[in-house]
């Protein structure tokens, strides 16, 4: 048995934010941020009324409909973001409830891969389907980043990169065996994780770390005190809780991970970079997209890119790509469809799919 995407939907906010908008509060200009990522305009949510969870459950409504059922279906659910609405619980049961099917009761997993993680949730959900553990298993990729960005000059490097939105698809099973996910690919290497990564706050209680991974005590709380500081004076003045991110580091080791997790489901699947119709990057940079394109020798309407317009939407990035592709015409029955996503972690991976 194979796994098959039987709907697909995406949500993005209405309030367009462009890179001029972004002008007026930091030092930035439209031509500097679109020489460095591509990126022209990005979406962010209304405050206190969008979240993580509304924009999933947007998508997901959308996906059920496409895919033939209601939500009600839904036996399990797997939620992939690093922008949950809160701490904790995670927004798989948050969308479960804001769907109106917590009587089914139905598992919900929650995942933290950031920009790969879509393509880990769409594996797991694979593994589940292909199993006969469920039958219509809601894989989600939801962002809401404009909630957690540092607006200023010393913040831009980062701000002016993501965006807000959501994507959705329903993997169900499929008899037959030459069309469904093909192959899935995923890999991750810790040793250089704070490079790209949103530290403050955590449970490390109050240290700071530099972009080695090396920690440095700021002095408070004492190593013996219980009930540490889970927020402090100092990271405030310094915008420890912001994301950070060493950008030339990381586009170097995605163009590198890009291309051989890529290689590596082809393989799997006895196919050729050549026999792909359509790859779905990850949204990161325009430039990684452009590179990756390069090495597997493939033209310009065989990659589908959009962070023109939505920016980096992490683990949303590649289900709404994915959709645009979709109703736009470009990707077909029979058509062999490629993921591939890299992120914070880092983790990368792919799916390879014969729609």
């Amino acid at each position: 048995m194979r796994s098959k995407i039987a709907g697909i939907g995406y949500y993005v906010p209405e309030k367009v934010v462009t890179n001029d908008d972004l002008s007026k509060v930091m030092d930035t200009t439209d031509e500097w941020i679109q020489e460095r990522t591509g990126i022209q305009q990005r979406r962010y949510g209304k405050k206190h009324q969008e979240t993580t969870t509304t924009m999933a459950a947007a998508a997901a409504r959308i996906a059920c409909e496409r895919a033939g059922i209601q939500p009600e279906d839904i036996d399990f659910i797997v939620f992939a973001t690093l922008s949950p609405d809160y701490y904790f619980p995670g927004c798989g049961v948050l969308l479960q409830r804001e769907l109106g099917i917590t009587q089914r009761e139905a598992g919900a997993l929650d995942i933290r891969n950031q920009c790969s993680g879509f393509v880990y949730a769409l594996s797991i959900a694979d593994q589940f389907v292909r199993t006969g553990t469920y039958k219509n298993v809601l894989v989600v990729g939801s962002e809401m980043h404009s909630m957690g960005l540092d607006f200023s000059t010393r913040g831009r490097n980062v701000t002016v990169i993501f965006g807000d939105g959501a994507g959705a698809a329903i993997v169900q099973p499929s008899d037959d065996p030459n069309r469904g996910i093909l192959a899935t690919k995923l890999h991750s290497d810790g040793t250089y994780a704070e490079k790209l990564a949103f530290i403050n706050p955590g449970a490390h209680g109050g240290y700071h770390f530099n972009k080695m991974g090396e920690a440095t005590d700021f002095g408070f709380p004492p190593e013996d005190t219980y009930g540490e500081i889970f927020i402090t004076p100092r990271m405030i003045e310094t915008g420890q809780y912001y994301p950070n991110m060493e950008g030339q580091f990381v586009f170097k080791l995605a163009v590198q991970k890009f291309p051989e997790v890529i290689h590596e489901a082809l393989k799997e699947a006895g196919l050729q970079a050549s026999d792909i119709n359509m790859l779905i990057p990850h949204q990161a940079n325009l430039r990684i997209s452009q590179f990756v394109q390069k090495i597997l020798g493939l033209r310009d309407d065989q990659v589908w890119n959009n962070i023109q317009r939505y920016g980096n939407t992490t683990a949303a990035s590649v289900p709404i790509a994915l959709c645009e592709a979709w109703e736009a015409g470009k990707i077909k029955e029979g058509d062999l469809v490629c993921l591939a996503a890299f992120g914070s972690g880092f983790t990368w991976g792919s799916a390879l799919i014969r729609w």
